[in-house]
């Protein structure tokens, strides 16, 4: 039997602080097979996910614990080790061919990938890495395997759950395939404390995969408190060639039907059927590049604007971020989440940051993100009306949006990386003193 760990957060006081920063891991194994945090967020299977990893290695090294992240090799010129930031490496290790595969080809090379990580840690002295932490299924696979040739416990964040994910499919988007499910429910099974974004994350990881609530921790995602910032909307817009009085909309991520840019632009055509008088001040950025099923059409998009007759308002831009993205989330009036899923929403979080009220729907930790009525929107549905209710509601009444974009930045202070990678901690000092206590009951008892 596994050891048991208890996942509610370390913060018993002062009891637990001169210990707690005694345990801290010195070394933490990170797995990240599919995405790697040193490509660019907001396409191919690169969003959220990317962000956090970076976010919360380099304030985990800051604070004294080194990272090394495990991430599969998508390219011939990619070195086997790269430095992220001091004292966080990033390791490429080769897996199947460089190119060609997409997510649902990943699962044929999980043994390639699981050799090539247990390869890395054989050349150390045994007890290298303190925990290993995975991250999407895929990685808590082999992070399963790690954590019982190293005998190290294992923390696993999901990201995202393919139970949730087919119970809010977008209309012709494809459901997550049975192995990924299978996969879940055996890595829920296996890991000694699952990170969930939200309390409605763990409750999900509870009812729908059974999960002990015992090792169930919930620790919110943080943003870039230094980036992400309030600015000069006139001097950004100058700088994106848009209009001083425009009135300008703006989605932000990955094009695919899951994360339903569509229902901007749907809005967007009805909002100006409306209100015709708006359409020369209008301005609708899409931010982003196709990803996942959305690279079937990867034009689908441009097609509907065109469709829809709004492709005079619609500019569509390649995706950046750090200052690049800060200034497109300060040009806007408004940004639009519309997701049919998410798990907690990063996008709303930096856009209100900036000061820029957030219209999101009202799915998964979105709720959490956005305060509804004070720092944004929150719209129950992916209808087209209601949606251009929304979006009328903030263009069209100037008093209502300076509201929201006075209180967007307090509500997105709550969240920072540092108190994140903080809980992270603590949560790595209970699963270590939890499995190694377990492991000392194992040898009395043998």
């Amino acid at each position: 039997m596994r050891p048991k760990t208890s996942g509610r957060p370390a913060c018993d006081g002062q009891q637990m602080t001169s210990r707690t920063l005694r345990m801290r891991p010195r070394r933490a194994a990170v797995f990240s097979l599919h995405t790697s945090p040193l490509e660019q967020p907001g396409t191919g299977d690169a969003g959220g996910m990317n962000v956090y990893i970076a976010q919360t290695a380099k304030r985990l090294a800051d604070a004294g614990t080194e990272v090394e992240i495990f991430t599969r090799a998508t390219s011939s010129d990619i070195p086997p080790i790269a430095e992220l930031a001091p004292g966080v490496l990033v390791r490429n290790v080769v897996a199947g061919p460089f190119e060609g595969l997409d997510k649902n080809d990943l699962p044929s090379q999980l043994c390639a990938f699981a050799a090539g990580a247990l390869r890395v840690e054989a050349r150390h002295e045994p007890g290298y890495y303190d925990i290993v932490h995975s991250h999407y299924w895929l990685s808590g696979q082999v992070g399963w395997l790690a954590r019982e040739r190293w005998g190290v416990p294992l923390v696993h964040t999901a990201h995202t759950l393919a139970k949730v994910k087919n119970a809010n499919l977008a209309a012709g988007d494809s459901p997550e395939p049975r192995v990924r499910v299978l996969g879940e429910e055996q890595v829920v099974a296996e890991a000694d404390v699952l990170v969930a974004n939200t309390e409605f994350e763990a409750a999900d990881l509870i009812t729908r995969y059974g999960a002990d609530p015992d090792e169930v921790v919930t620790i919110p995602p943080g943003v870039d408190l230094e980036c992400f910032t309030p600015g000069d909307r006139q001097a950004v817009r100058a700088g994106l060639d848009l209009p001083p009085d425009a009135v300008v909309l703006a989605f932000v991520g990955r094009i695919q039907p899951l994360k339903a840019p569509d229902v901007l632009l749907r809005a967007t055509a009805e909002l100006l059927a409306r209100h015709p008088e708006i359409r020369c001040r209008l301005v609708v950025l899409v931010v982003g590049g196709p990803s996942g099923s959305g690279l079937e059409r990867p034009r689908a998009l441009q097609e509907l604007a065109v469709q829809l007759g709004i492709s005079d308002v619609v500019r569509f831009l390649p995706p950046r971020n750090g200052a690049a993205l800060a200034d497109v989330y300060r040009a806007a009036d408004v940004v639009a989440v519309p997701s049919h899923n998410e798990s907690f929403g990063m996008v709303a979080l930096e856009a209100q940051a900036c000061g820029t009220p957030v219209v999101a729907a009202a799915v998964g930790g979105l709720p959490v993100a956005v305060d509804d009525g004070v720092s944004g929107l929150l719209v129950d549905g992916h209808g087209t009306g209601q949606w251009a209710d929304a979006l009328g509601s903030l263009v069209l009444t100037p008093q209502l949006r300076a509201r929201l974009t006075a209180n967007a930045p307090a509500h997105a202070a709550r969240f920072s990386w540092e108190r994140t990678t903080e809980s992270l901690l603590d949560t790595y000092v209970r699963a270590k003193m939890a499995f190694h206590a377990q492991l000392r009951i194992r040898e009395v008892t043998a």
